[in-house]
């Protein structure tokens, strides 16, 4: 009877609509959760200790990790601030006209041009990381989860500065492809996350962890990109005629920053992953099951400079582990002299075959995965285009007829983006977990589906305020709908990383479900931003600024929100 209720407690749990580390005093007992302490029948039981982050085991190898996972945002995000002057900067010049009646048309020409080919720019990362997620997953369930972190490091770093001094569009493309098959595992790392935090009562936070980095990645990446792009303009005390680096005095700044003005952010990015790149060498342990043990030559060279440091330190620790009952991967108990744990996922010494991977609850939680980022990135590409582009004269508009964006420079989109990136950091880190706990992990989903939809169908009203006596109500404006969004896409990533993880039906076979989850995910950022380039520019052309976001990004976010009800729960 003990291990039925168990086992009632646990699948609650799995099934993220319950709270975490629930005592299951008897079988028959109906559980009742208020005020943060659980009634059963007449009994009021305290609900266990909220685990800190400070309380999270191995910080060592999740710190790590973390920079690892820079990876990706750094690569991928940075461009967006000053993507429409990137690629305008490449473009032929267009004939000038003096006809003051064709002078909009040639701007919204131009506009629209810009579109699609910053929409092909950002589509090119994620279908690289498409063509090879599955592959890296499989990869790592065979050969091992390290080598895959560290050679993809390698590569990102050296296609960023690839991408840096690339003057043409087949160069920045072949770059951002190349980018985009070293990030393909991304899946990979939320795995090794997983292995590397088996106790149950820290996974929550553990899996908060990665959204958080990619989160302050983002952040971090949007106001570099913004602000080190054109350094000659926007840095002139260090690269301007008078500039610090100016050395050769050349008139009009530092020669290298004139010849490649987006070269600095691409720079800086590679500087970071490289510095990543040589602690995963040297301190990245494996974690596949079965070959945790396994050491080579970067790992040794590591610890040897550790016990260096602590020499010169004169610091020796030692660490003792502690065994425990809650040492669990999601119900699992690790291998080894520990008391049987009920188990919500079947642990086989065998290989499960590819073929029996994919449950009905797996392919339910993939497509949720995959939606997401339908939208998500085609609201990372279409919005920082629409802030940059020219304001239109809308003084015949109609409620859904109306032209132009706001015409911002990257430096001010840059600071804005990331600035609101900082209050998704912290609700991740402060309000996220609490939620989490009191609603479940569908709960605190739905609640961001819900945003979603609302706040793509206000974005392109910002067009009305765009005139000069619009100030005020126009930055006001723009920061709900920038809130808003961040403030969704925070709740839905970890919530569809934790439903998928759940989802898995062994341990063994995570880096494959990631992997594809990955892969979805990659193939949605690929074809939202070309679908939501190819109609924004299309709303440009026909004078409708607005149709990307009603016919597109509002369609894809409700659909994602329907099907969030349609998932199966078990």
């Amino acid at each position: 009877m003990d291990r039925v209720a168990n086992d009632q407690a646990r699948a609650s749990t799995s099934s993220g609509n319950g709270p975490q580390d629930i005592i299951d005093p008897s079988p028959a007992a109906r559980e009742e959760v208020r005020d943060g302490r659980i009634r059963v029948g007449s009994m009021a039981i305290p609900e266990a200790k909220q685990v800190r982050w400070r309380d999270l085991p191995n910080k060592d190898q999740l710190f790590i990790l973390s920079l690892c996972r820079l990876s990706e945002p750094l690569s991928n995000v940075c461009l967006l601030p000053y993507i429409f002057y990137l690629v305008r900067s490449i473009l032929p010049p267009i004939p000038t006209t003096t006809d003051e009646d064709r002078m909009p048309e040639a701007a919204d020409a131009t506009a629209a041009r810009i579109s699609e080919i910053s929409g092909l720019l950002v589509a090119s990362f994620p279908l690289a990381q498409f063509l090879v997620s599955l592959p890296w997953g499989r990869l790592s369930d065979r050969h091992g989860r390290r080598l895959s972190i560290v050679a993809g490091l390698a590569i990102s770093t050296l296609a960023n500065i690839g991408f840096g001094f690339s003057r043409s569009l087949g160069a920045l493309l072949f770059w951002r492809i190349f980018a985009g098959l070293a990030n393909g595992n991304v899946g990979i790392m939320r795995t090794v996350t997983a292995e590397v935090v088996r106790e149950r009562r820290y996974q929550t936070k553990a899996f908060l962890l990665l959204p958080l980095v990619f989160n302050a990645g983002m952040v971090a990446s949007l106001a570099l990109g913004g602000c080190l792009a054109e350094p000659v303009v926007n840095i002139p005390w260090l690269f301007g005629p008078d500039g610090v680096f100016n050395t050769s005095r050349n008139p009009d700044g530092v020669v290298w920053a004139l010849k490649f003005p987006y070269a600095l952010p691409a720079l800086l990015n590679a500087i970071v992953l490289g510095i990543s790149f040589m602690l995963a060498v040297a301190g990245l342990r494996e974690t596949l099951p079965g070959k945790e043990d396994r050491s080579d030559v970067g790992l040794r060279a590591g610890a040897a400079i550790m016990r260096w440091i602590e020499r010169m330190l004169h610091r020796r620790r030692q660490y003792v582990r502690i065994e425990s009952s809650d040492d669990t991967f999601l119900g699992q108990t690790r291998p080894g002299p520990e008391k049987s744990v009920p188990e919500t996922m079947p642990v086989a010494d065998k290989e499960l075959p590819f073929r029996n991977i994919w449950t009905n609850r797996v392919l339910c939680a993939l497509i949720s995965f995959g939606l997401l980022p339908l939208h998500n990135s085609a609201f990372m590409h279409i919005f920082p285009v629409y802030l940059s582009s020219p304001p239109a004269d809308n003084g015949e508009a109609t409620p859904f007829a109306f032209a132009g964006g706001l015409g911002l420079r990257s430096s001010t989109i840059g600071v804005w983006l990331s600035s609101f990136g900082i209050c998704g950091i912290l609700l991740q880190l402060f309000i996220y977990p609490r939620l989490q706990v009191r609603m479940g992990t569908r709960g605190v989903f739905r609640i961001a589906l819900f945003l979603f939809p609302v706040t793509y169908a206000a974005v392109p009203y910002l067009s009305l305020l765009a005139g000069e006596g619009d100030g005020v109500l126009r930055w006001l404006f723009l920061g709900l709908v920038v809130c808003s969004q961040i403030m969704a896409r925070t709740m839905a990533i970890p919530s569809t990383v934790i439903l998928l993880t759940e989802a898995a039906p062994s341990k063994k076979v995570l880096g494959t479900i990631h992997g594809a989850g990955n892969m979805l995910a990659s193939l949605a950022r690929t074809v939202g931003p070309a679908i939501g380039g190819y109609v924004f520019a299309l709303g440009v052309s026909e004078g409708v600024i607005g149709l990307v976001w009603w016919l597109y990004l509002v369609s894809v976010a409700f659909c994602a929100l329907v099907w969030s009800y349609l998932m199966e729960e078990e």
